[in-house]
């Protein structure tokens, strides 16, 4: 028989079995077991929470894998360190970017790196100097070698690197050298504007023309742009013109200036020759001897250089004989015979040898009769309405090269004085001046001063009268008359009515008097004379006679074209369009004729008694009005009078 095995909960053999309530009984557990579940406890929890951890750490990454790598996926590593690499660097500029009026940058500053080194750290200058000059062949191999030496710690070597060469300085591994972030003052236009831009040292410290006038509202104002007045395609217009009338007549230079007459601006202002911004500027550069000025590339003719301005000043002498009431349109003066005072004469040039109507005056640019028509005036008058016209001071445009003009002062000023200046010698002004006073004339008698800052649209110009209106309007006619007719009809343009006045002058040398065939050619006008909007003024410095020219080398064959070549090209940039429906029309609202009628129920002029040898002719009296009280002269240097012959005959 099998035996049968006992049941799992059975007592073990040998041991009675217990009853059911016995089984049932609280079994006691030991302390240290119930520290030890309590232990298996703990951890349980633990690792839970550990598990926990782990599982959204996990998570956080899965999900930052599948962000990167599908749902956005993000360029590696390497292509994001190149990017970097090639992309710009923001570069906050120490000095404001100067532009024209348009917005052309004409100065900017540019980030570049320099060389420096610590001599002290140089063990072989020498050695390293011509390492140095392997890969920066622009060095000189004995001043680099002058400033690894020394004592100093700190010693400049280049001031702009490019990055090529930058890199090949690294390369060397020299120690001692290093490399800074520094700026390279940039002009884009080239030597366009250069003697108004002026320049910047070495070291970005502004020296001469607008960098310098400006050189705290550059530093300070970085972040705004200089905005000038002056428009890049006129100054690139001025300078052709002018450079061309110079190689045609091998002048030594020249100058070109275009104002708005309203407003004072100054468009336009060349002088040649002229010079290379992005050159520094020497220290001997800026002091030279006035015989020496003439052929320095960076004297500026328009502002600083003073000359005689020749006939251009009978346009002066006409508007204050006009406004003072001392002649009329059709009243004259004599110009038949020279002036004698002492041991000058006063001659014309293939002058007509009899009376001239006021016209006639500035169509044949006679000095006899604008002498006479100065003597009329008055030598207190004449010396008061010069000074009222700006020539006996400095002009306010921003500029730190500005010229005082040479005028005899009160107590030197004879009636000698008043006959020469009254054709324009005797007195010594800079180019600016005289377009300034000429934009006076046909303005409407607005004397502005002249300014490179642009000027908002509608923004009114301050100004102060120097003549009435209808002097204005006379001298438009009159200036329009000398370009139809008279010395200035190389100047006119077909539809824009220009009007002006030639003048040829002698040149004084460095310890007075004139030097022979040693001349100044400018024109000076406006246009369109209906409704002047634009003055002009284009000089060339000590022009030679060609084969073209018959010979001559004045105003009318040198300057008077070269004007006309600017206004055809500078017209249209400025959005003037010719006006040639209506020539004949407008020509005839701003014509005056040559010798004009008299009014009924004028008197006629008394005759002119003819002088004794040596002494000017007598005026005959005329009625004159006062005029108003004028500025207080301004004292400089006097002048010593030495009137000379003046040629003024238009070209045949």
């Amino acid at each position: 028989m099998i035996p049968i095995p006992p049941a799992p909960d059975a007592a073990p053999p040998g041991r009675p079995e217990l009853a059911d309530a016995a089984r049932n009984q609280v079994v006691k557990v030991t302390r240290p077991e119930l520290a030890r579940r309590a232990m298996l406890r703990r951890t349980r929890a633990r690792l839970v929470i550990a598990a926990g951890g782990f599982g959204v750490l996990f998570g956080g990454v899965a999900f930052g894998l599948a962000d990167a790598m599908v749902l956005d996926p993000a360029a590696p590593k390497r292509l994001q360190a190149m990017e970097q690499a090639t992309r710009p660097a923001e570069h906050q500029p120490q000095r404001g970017v100067i532009t024209d009026r348009n917005g052309e940058i004409l100065a900017v500053s540019l980030p570049v790196t320099a060389l420096y080194a610590n001599p002290r750290e140089i063990e072989n200058p020498d050695a390293v100097a011509r390492r140095l000059v392997t890969v920066l062949p622009q060095l000189d191999v004995e001043r680099v070698t002058a400033r690894l030496s020394g004592e100093r710690q700190f010693s400049y070597i280049a001031r702009s690197l490019t990055p090529r060469e930058q890199q090949a300085v690294n390369s060397l591994g020299i120690p001692g050298l290093y490399f800074e972030q520094s700026e390279r003052r940039a002009y884009p236009q080239g030597r366009s504007a250069a003697h108004l831009l002026g320049g910047v040292d070495v070291d970005g410290n502004g020296i001469a023309g607008v960098e310098r006038r400006f050189d705290q509202r550059l530093r300070n104002n970085a972040s705004e742009p200089l905005r000038l007045a002056i428009d890049v395609r006129v100054q690139l217009a001025l300078r052709d013109a002018v450079q061309r009338a110079i190689a045609e007549f091998n002048g030594i230079g020249g100058a070109g200036i275009l104002m708005d007459v309203q407003t004072g601006e100054v468009l336009g202002m060349v002088s040649l020759p002229d010079f290379d911004l992005s050159d520094p500027v020497r220290r001997d550069d800026l002091n030279v001897r006035r015989e020496e000025a003439g052929y320095n590339p960076r004297f500026n003719r328009a502002t600083v250089g003073v000359y005689e301005p020749g006939s251009t000043f009978k346009l002066l002498t006409a508007a204050a004989a006009l406004d003072y009431g001392v002649v009329n349109i059709w009243s004259g003066f004599d110009a038949s015979r020279p002036i004698r005072y002492g041991r000058f004469t006063i001659n014309d040039f293939r002058g007509k040898n009899r009376w001239l109507a006021l016209p006639e005056i500035l169509a044949y640019s006679s000095n006899l009769a604008s002498a006479h028509m100065a003597v009329a005036i008055g030598t207190q008058r004449h010396r008061e309405f010069m000074v009222r016209m700006g020539m006996g001071s400095r002009l306010g445009i921003e500029l730190p090269e500005a010229a005082l003009p040479l005028i005899p002062r009160p107590q030197d000023w004879r009636e000698i004085n008043t006959m020469t200046i009254g054709f324009g010698h005797g007195i010594s002004v800079t180019p600016l001046h005289v377009v300034t006073g000429v934009s006076a004339l046909v303005n409407g008698g607005i004397l502005r001063q002249p300014t490179l800052l642009a000027r908002a649209p509608g923004e009114a110009a301050e100004g102060r009268r120097v003549v009435s209106e209808r002097t204005s309007e006379t001298m438009r006619r009159l200036m329009r008359l000398v370009v139809t007719a008279g010395s200035g009809r190389s100047a006119d343009v077909p539809g824009y009515f220009v009007g002006g006045k030639t003048g040829t002058a002698q040149k004084t040398g460095p310890r007075g008097g004139y030097l022979e065939n040693k001349r100044i050619a400018a024109f000076v006008g406006a246009f369109p004379m209906q409704a002047p909007r634009y003055a002009i003024y284009v000089m060339v410095d000590e022009p030679k006679p060609n084969a073209r020219s018959h010979g001559y080398a004045t105003a009318g064959w040198v300057a008077a074209p070269a004007a006309g070549m600017v206004i055809r090209s500078v017209a249209p940039i400025l959005g003037m369009v010719p006006d040639t429906e209506r020539l004949e029309e407008i020509q005839a609202s701003i014509s005056i004729p040559m010798q004009p009628a008299r009014p009924a129920g004028t008197r006629a002029a008394t005759p002119r008694t003819p002088a004794p040898a040596g002494q000017p002719a007598a005026p005959a009296a005329t009625p004159v009005t006062t005029p108003a009280p004028a500025a207080a002269p301004a004292r400089s240097a006097a002048v010593p009078p030495a009137p000379q012959r003046e040629a003024s005959l238009a070209p045949r």
